[in-house]
């Protein structure tokens, strides 16, 4: 039954998130939150309670971002807790976009991180009000005083204003709570006006449908009126509406300024996108608000499924994962290897590796991955120009003038004393140095511009084990440059097998093509006949490898006797040997495949 809502005193609303760098206590500010408001009952209490998939609390990262609306002092607080990792640099975009402040949590032993900075300029965009806080004053190699004078020469936050607290002991949370009354400001709208809300995140949930997210900003949702989605043009009657304590709530209406959730049986999983405008079908506003940017993405890699029966829960899968993460994109493709399956496109490698585990878990499918890749731009000898997201669409180099590949523009902040370790690293991935800041004598900022296919392999399990996992990193695309590169085509017994081809830079292809021939080498199971494996460019070969035959012994019955018999004997195996080679066909297991994707162990 919903709770009667009286209008909610918009003055008394405070929206607000927690944007910080991966690991400085986000979920754990949001634990000592609620218990401190007293939002959820102490028995029930848990570490990370906002984190809600279990992949998020085995890694302990947050992934999607979450809100919790929390009472304090009169007050309404509704919080977003967002995730710190650099590709989930969308989730945090879209939250800012339903709040007036955010707290700028910082590691009072770490000090400013690449990612503090990337989500600072992030809500400055948004003109959010920012409260900067120091988490973890009570570690013994806390620094507070350096970190505030830090925070106060890189980001202009007077030192005098920053806070201090520990969100593990709950020191100092309370007057947090009170300073983001006093400096986040109260949200504006007017209760009166046609009603406009902004969807900012959805999930599918196979009893209710679509159950999204949404933020007030005009008017008021009523539990008893038809709604209009003014993107997709499609009316919906509102099942229900309310807030979440965290649990989910009901209310009867939401008034301007308040975060809430609704359903409203929308089964179809395209009807209720991010961005999208709610609002009344009777009265409806005069035009949608201003929705997100579609991400692009940066990473490709081909998702099949290993039963070819499964490629329809696979595309219904996808298209669920899509509605709770906008920045998935994917496409029909087929493989003469793999079969059918889709190409698709992600913001960076760890979330394609989380959404490969989701599909794997919540959706129970048996997939396999490609290798990562990127989007070239391939410019042919009749003057145009083609998108090359899988490597297998690379023209013919006769056909191709030139290839674009795209660059990115990194942020490096890492101790001094690794500052030599890590020049050596990006020298080595092609990167070119655009400028270097000591932000204070023991920290440095390098900013480099390289190529994304260097990043995406493992450069930054590179960078964490070279400083031993104080270097931070940050990064935005710059453009895309002219290079020498070329296609490495891997073939097995003479036949390409396409799953394998990828494009690299001319000088690292011989030394990629030695290692997947040895690596296959090992994988591929023994044939009745000798097995070449080749890495080729074009027609040249620039490395082999072979699987050697099993050999029957032919002679074991052959004891003493006349050397002629023996020598027929192996003359006729060789023959065999020669007829099989011309037939057979070598079927490349799939745990090869899984393993030989995975490129650098």
């Amino acid at each position: 039954m919903a709770t009667p809502s009286p209008g909610v005193d918009v003055s008394k609303i405070r929206n607000f998130s927690i944007i910080s760098h991966v690991d400085h206590g986000k979920s754990t500010l949001s634990d000592r939150i609620l218990e401190i408001t007293g939002a959820v009952d102490p028995r029930l209490m848990r570490a990370q309670y906002l984190d809600s998939m279990d992949i998020e609390r085995e890694r302990g990262i947050t992934i999607k971002a979450q809100n919790v609306r929390v009472h304090f002092e009169g007050h309404i607080l509704q919080l977003i807790d967002t995730p710190g990792h650099v590709d989930f640099g969308y989730e945090v975009s879209r939250s800012l976009a339903a709040c007036e402040g955010a707290l700028l949590l910082v590691d009072a032993s770490q000090g400013i991180q690449a990612q503090t900075l990337a989500n600072c300029y992030q809500a400055i965009e948004h003109n959010l009000e920012i409260v900067a806080v120091l988490n973890k004053i009570d570690l013994p190699a806390a620094d507070p005083e350096r970190c505030k004078e830090e925070l106060e020469r890189v980001l202009g936050l007077a030192a005098n204003e920053v806070l201090s607290i520990s969100a593990k002991t709950g020191e100092g949370v309370a007057e947090l709570l009170r300073a983001v009354i006093a400096r986040i400001p109260a949200p504006v709208g007017d209760a009166k006006a046609p009603l406009q809300a902004l969807i900012f995140d959805s999930t599918y949930d196979q009893y209710r449908g679509v159950i999204s997210s949404i933020r007030v900003v005009e008017g008021t949702l009523r539990d008893d009126v038809k709604i209009r989605m003014m993107q997709a043009g499609v009316n919906h009657e509102v099942e229900e509406i309310g807030v979440r304590s965290p649990e989910m709530t009901p209310v009867s209406q939401l008034g301007p300024g308040e975060v809430g959730y609704i359903v409203a049986g929308i089964k179809d999983v395209g009807g209720a996108r991010s961005g999208e405008t709610i609002t009344e079908a009777a009265r409806p506003a005069s035009a949608p608000l201003e929705g997100y940017l579609d991400p692009k993405p940066m990473v490709f890699c081909g998702i099949y499924p290993i039963d070819g029966d499964d490629l329809g829960d696979l595309r219904e899968s996808l298209d669920k994962l899509r509605l709770n993460d906008a920045s998935i994109t994917y496409e029909p493709e087929s493989s003469k290897a793999l079969g059918f399956g889709f190409r698709c496109g992600f913001l960076g490698l760890l979330h394609m590796e989380i959404v490969r585990e989701r599909l794997e878990r919540e959706f129970n499918l048996a997939i396999i991955a490609t290798a990562p890749s990127v989007a070239y731009r391939a410019y042919l000898t009749d003057g145009t120009e083609a998108h090359i997201d899988n490597p297998t669409d690379l023209p013919d180099s006769s056909r191709l003038d030139h290839i674009d590949e795209p660059m990115l523009e990194i942020t490096i902040l890492t101790p001094s004393e690794y500052l030599g370790t890590v020049m050596d690293l990006c020298q080595s991935r092609r990167a070119e140095m655009v400028k270097m800041d000591y932000l204070s004598a023991e920290r440095v900022e390098l900013r480099y511009t390289i190529p994304l296919a260097e990043v995406v392999i493992d450069f930054f399990d590179a960078l964490k084990s070279r400083t031993k996992g104080y270097a931070s990193l940050d990064y935005e695309p710059h453009g895309y440059v002219t290079s020498n590169l070329v296609r490495v085509d891997l073939l097995i017994n003479h036949e390409p097998v396409d799953a394998f081809s990828t494009i690299v830079h001319r000088s690292n292809a011989e030394y990629y093509g030695r290692k997947m021939a040895e690596r296959l080498r090992e994988l591929i199971p023994r044939q009745m006949f000798d097995v070449p494996i080749q890495a080729a460019i074009g027609g040249r070969v620039i490395a082999r490898e072979t699987v050697k035959a099993r050999r029957k012994d032919v002679l074991a019955k052959c004891y003493g006797g006349d050397i002629t018999r023996k020598r027929k004997l192996l003359e006729k195996q060789k023959e065999g040997k020669k007829r099989m080679k011309n037939l057979g066909r070598v079927e490349v297991p799939q745990e090869a495949f899984v393993a030989a994707l995975k490129l650098e162990d």
